[in-house]
């Protein structure tokens, strides 16, 4: 009773393309790609910043132990 199946979800994919269209659902993914493609390449120049950081500081700390 609570569930949808596949017919629900298929009527609700029609409406939403009859309401927006296929070319503006189509920039809306491109969008979000986009997003999710920048997002991920944030996170691998941070990581990359870290990981340089970590080893200025560990450069240091093994020169004021001499």
């Amino acid at each position: 009773m609570g569930s949808f199946s596949i017919w629900h979800w298929l009527v609700v994919l029609l409406i939403v393309v009859l309401i927006f269209g296929t070319k503006k659902l189509r920039n809306v993914g491109k969008d979000v790609g986009g997003a999710v493609h920048d997002f991920k390449q944030g996170l691998k120049e941070s990581d990359r910043e870290n990981a340089k950081k970590d080893a200025v500081i560990e450069h240091n700390n093994d020169d004021n132990k001499v």
